[in-house]
């Protein structure tokens, strides 16, 4: 009887346990909430990176004028972006005045492909702005054209060069901010725009 009551735990011991783990999880809990969101903020700028990278590679493939335009999510503030393809109309120039842009369900008014219609994707499922904000530079700017080489197209003006993700309000310090650039030959990386343009992982000049 001894042994036995010697090898099980008090009630006071059991509450020291307690206790330490409780203090423990709340120590613990902060940081994996930052953790879990900085992974949220990697796949939101992975989401821009691709649809710039999308729309550079359907000029090259296309050999077409294509352009990048964010919107805003009614559902929880963050942007959902467009691919749209255009081919010039009797000389007219594929800028933001021109009207032969492919939508969603139609191709360009000068492409007799069907094939060649918008590329839509939504921001839906990324968390609301109050934990991730987004910056745009310039401000402003929420499309970027491309030439059928795949540059940037720089006639436009105020043209998207970057978008910054950083945290909400709420959560100020949970992840580093992370920046999409464009460069003007069209390749768009994830980058930190605090560290040196020379560094693997600054931004380009």
């Amino acid at each position: 009887m001894r042994r036995a009551r010697g090898a099980g735990f008090t009630l006071v011991e059991a509450a020291v346990v307690v206790a330490v783990m409780g203090i423990l999880l709340a120590v613990g809990m902060p940081s994996m909430s930052n953790l879990i969101l900085g992974r949220k903020a990697a796949a939101a700028a992975a989401f821009y990176q691709e649809g710039l990278t999308l729309a550079r590679n359907q000029a090259i493939a296309r050999n077409i004028n294509t352009r990048l335009v964010l919107t805003e999510n009614a559902a929880n503030g963050q942007m959902d972006w467009r691919v749209d393809l255009c081919k010039p109309v009797d000389g007219d120039p594929c800028d933001a005045d021109n009207g032969a842009w492919s939508g969603t369900e139609t191709p360009p008014a000068a492409a007799a492909d069907p094939t060649f219609t918008s590329v839509q994707r939504s921001a839906v499922a990324m968390p609301g702005s109050d934990e991730i904000t987004q910056g745009l530079a310039p401000s402003g700017a929420t499309s970027i054209y491309f030439t059928p080489l795949g540059w940037v197209d720089a006639r436009i003006p105020a043209r998207l060069q970057r978008l910054t993700i950083s945290p909400g309000p709420g959560r100020r310090g949970a992840f580093k901010t992370l920046t999409v650039a464009v460069t003007l030959s069209g390749v768009a990386t994830v980058c930190d725009a605090d560290a040196a343009a020379h560094v693997a992982r600054g931004c380009p000049p």
